[in-house]
């Protein structure tokens, strides 16, 4: 038997720890005196004890140690901790692209936006149209393109969005989302509509869709620096979408701040 002090340096576990691990039920001593509370374990608790402290060094949950503890199917346990590092993962990659869009953000001399004008003409594509809360946006996208991706045959072009200005003042908005067709059909939620011409100013976001804010912010500072903004809504292209790379610093969003042209 070890006392708490000599299991505490074999397994880099405080002894404050080990107690709170009893309380939890998650590490109970082989033994406890019960005259003086003293707690005792065993040699065959170590191997276990360091499974704890690996898994709480990535941040499971007591409840998420306790089941991979506790189960005996190796499956299980896989799966349970595999779960738990692909939120890691995701947790990592929204930690990266946002050191990425603060240094974009803080550097003395940035690399000046690349805007071009656009004159769009009127077309009429496949779309499903709805008024949308910013919350639940991703998901209603997701829906909405999976639907028109299976109504469309043969799509002309990358997908677009047409984003009312009260989804970003207000939290929700009217939204378009449409894929160019030859022949938009009537399916579904699926529709034809036109979408009338429009003067742009234009700028490529590259990277994930969450810090587009920042190339808005900057396409927003140059129309107000070299063109006359108008009320209407804002268009976004996915010239390259999850759909089409899974890696998102490979992703590429056109976005197009309506303008009125002096000349």
């Amino acid at each position: 038997m070890l006392a708490i002090g000599e299991f505490s340096r074999l397994t880099h576990l405080s002894v404050k720890t080990l107690r709170r691990y009893h309380e939890a039920g998650l590490l109970v001593p082989a033994a406890v005196d019960r005259s003086t509370g003293y707690r005792s374990y065993d040699g065959s608790q170590i191997p276990t004890a360091q499974v704890i402290h690996r898994l709480r060094e990535l941040d499971v949950p007591l409840v998420d140690v306790r089941s991979i503890i506790e189960s005996t199917d190796p499956d299980s346990r896989a799966a349970l901790v595999s779960d738990h590092l692909a939120r890691l993962e995701a947790e990592l990659d929204r930690t990266r692209a946002a050191v990425v869009s603060l240094r974009r953000l803080l550097d003395p001399d940035p690399v000046p936006l690349r805007v071009e004008l656009r004159a769009v003409p009127e077309v009429t594509v496949a779309a499903i149209e709805a008024d949308v809360d910013s919350e639940g946006l991703a998901a209603w996208y997701a829906g909405a393109l999976a639907e028109l991706e299976a109504a469309v045959d043969v799509r002309t072009g990358p997908a677009g969005g047409v984003y009312d200005n009260a989804l970003f003042e207000e939290g929700r908005g009217h939204v378009t989302l449409h894929v160019p067709t030859a022949d938009p059909p009537r399916r579904g939620r699926v529709r034809p509509v036109t979408l009338p011409a429009v003067e742009l100013a234009v700028a490529t976001h590259v990277g994930p869709h969450d810090h587009a804010d920042v190339t808005y912010g900057e396409l927003g500072s140059w129309v107000v620096a070299n063109a006359l903004a108008v009320a209407g809504p804002v268009r976004e292209t996915y010239l390259v979408a999850p759909a089409d790379d899974l890696n998102p610093s490979a992703w590429r969003t056109e976005i197009g701040w309506p303008i009125f042209r002096m000349s």
